[in-house]
C-alpha cells in the first residue's frame, strides 16, 4: 500500500493474508531460530523501560520463575539468570564463572557443540580433557564413569544433551548418574532441548543448565538463561574471568534489582519470551510439547523414507529436535535442493559434519505434522 492512496477493498480476510505472508514468508524447519507464532511476533510491537517495575517485576522476574519451574520438580533449590546474548554466550559465561583455576573439566563430545565448550576452555585456560566420542554415536556413560575413576582430580563435567550437528539425544539420565554418584558438578548444555524435552535438573542431579530463547519455548534469538542451583552459583563471586559474562554477578544484580539486567537489555525480544511461556502452557507444557515434536519427526522421516532418503541416526539416538537424512545421490545438488524448497516455503539446514554428505532438518517451533506432510510432498514433486 502507497500512503497517501486508498487501499483496494480487500476486507479484512484479504488483509489478514498478506499481513501473514509478511510476517511468515515460508517455514524455518531450523533448529532455532525457528518458526514463532503471531502473537509472539506481536509481543515485539511495544517499547519498555529497563528501568520500570513493568518490565522487571512485571516480565522479569515471571520469566525467571516460570523457567526454575519447568526446570526442576523442586524450584526452592534452583535459580535462574537471564544473559544478553546467544547461547554459545551463555555456555562460555557458565564456564568461565563456575569452572575456578584450580578446577578440572572433563567435555563429554559428539559434536560441533560439545568440541566448542572444549574450544571455550582452551581459551579461559582451564584444565580440561575433552573426551570425544562418533559424532554418529551417543555420549557413552561407561567411558565417563572409567574417566572419573581414573581422574580423580576432575571437578565438573559438560555435556551436550540434544547435538544438533546430528540430531543425536545424548542419554541424559545415566549421565547424570554416572557425574552425580563420583560427587562432580554437572553442566548441560540443553540449548536444543529444554522446552521440547522434559528434563528435571533436581531428580537427574544438574547443577547448571544452559538454554536460549530462540529454542523449543519459541522465542526469538537475542537472549540466552542459566538454571542454575542456587547454593553452587553462590559460591561462583570472583571466579568469572570476563566483565560482561559473569554469571554471578548478573545473577545478584538480578536479586537485587528485582529483575534489573547490569546492561541494556534486550527488552523486545524478553516480552516476546514471555509470550512463548505463555503458549507453552497453553499447549499443555513441555510434556505436550515434546509430543508434537516427536510426531513432526516420525511424519517427516516416514514421508522421506517413502522417498528413498536415509536418515544418518540410528532410531535408538535420534531426537525430536533435528532429524539429518544423507544426500541421495552422489549427484545430489544441495543449494538446488534447497531453494527449490525455498520457492515452496520451506527453509532446511546444510548438514554439518565432515564424515558424510547430509542435510538437516528441524522439527521445532510453530510447526506441526501438516506441516511436514506438505513439505514431504514438496520434496516429491522436485
Amino acid at each position: 500500500m502507497v500512503l497517501g492512496c486508498q487501499s483496494p477493498p480487500l476486507g479484512e480476510v484479504g488483509w489478514g493474508l498478506i499481513i501473514l505472508k509478511l510476517m511468515r514468508p515460508y517455514l524455518l524447519l531450523t533448529p532455532g531460530p525457528l518458526t514463532t507464532t503471531e502473537s509472539v511476533k506481536s509481543a515485539m510491537m511495544s517499547d519498555w523501560c529497563t528501568w520500570d517495575k513493568d518490565y522487571n517485576e512485571g516480565v522479569v522476574e515471571v520469566i525467571r520463575k516460570e523457567l526454575v519451574g519447568i526446570a526442576s520438580s523442586r524450584p526452592e533449590e534452583y535459580t535462574a539468570v537471564l544473559m544478553q546474548g546467544s547461547g554459545t554466550f551463555c555456555v562460555e559465561a557458565t564456564l568461565g564463572s563456575t569452572v575456578r583455576p584450580d578446577d578440572h573439566l572433563l567435555v563429554a563430545a559428539n559434536g560441533a557443540y560439545g568440541k566448542r565448550m572444549g574450544v571455550i576452555a582452551e581459551y579461559y585456560g582451564l584444565n580440561c580433557h575433552v573426551m570425544k566420542f562418533d559424532e554418529t554415536q551417543a555420549v557413552d556413560p561407561a567411558a565417563i564413569d572409567a574417566y572419573l575413576t581414573e581422574h580423580k582430580e576432575a571437578t565438573h563435567v559438560s555435556v551436550v544433551h540434544c547435538e544438533t550437528t546430528t540430531g543425536v539425544l545424548n542419554p541424559l539420565e545415566e549421565i547424570a548418574a554416572v557425574v552425580k554418584r563420583h560427587g562432580k558438578t554437572l553442566i548441560v548444555d540443553a540449548m536444543s532441548s529444554f522446552g521440547g524435552v522434559p528434563i528435571d535438573m533436581a531428580q537427574l542431579g544438574i547443577d547448571f543448565l544452559i538454554s536460549s530463547a530462540n529454542k523449543c519455548i519459541q522465542g526469538v534469538p537475542g537472549f540466552g538463561f542459566i538454571i542454575a542451583r542456587r547454593s553452587l552459583l553462590e559460591r561462583c563471586k570472583g571466579v568469572a574471568r570476563s566483565l560482561s559474562l559473569d554469571i554471578y554477578d548478573q545473577w545478584e544484580t538480578m536479586e537485587k534489582g528485582h529483575g534489573k539486567w547490569r546492561f541494556t537489555s534486550p527488552t523486545h525480544v524478553v516480552r516476546a519470551f514471555m509470550q512463548a511461556l505463555t503458549e507453552l502452557k497453553e499447549e499443555g507444557g513441555v510434556a505436550a510439547r515434546h509430543a508434537r515434536y516427536c510426531e513432526n519427526h516420525r511424519v517427516l522421516v516416514e514421508g522421506m523414507r517413502s522417498l528413498g532418503y536415509k536418515t544418518l541416526l540410528a532410531d535408538e539416538w535420534q531426537s525430536p529436535v533435528i532429524t539429518s537424512f544423507y544426500y541421495p545421490s552422489a549427484a545430489f545438488d544441495f543449494q538446488s535442493f534447497y531453494q527449490s524448497l525455498k520457492a515452496k516455503g520451506f527453509v532446511i539446514y546444510p548438514g554439518k559434519i565432515s564424515q558424510a554428505d547430509t542435510f538437516r532438518i528441524g522439527n521445532i517451533g510453530d510447526v506441526h505434522p501438516d506441516d511436514f506432510r506438505r513439505l514431504v510432498e514438496a520434496v516429491k514433486e522436485l
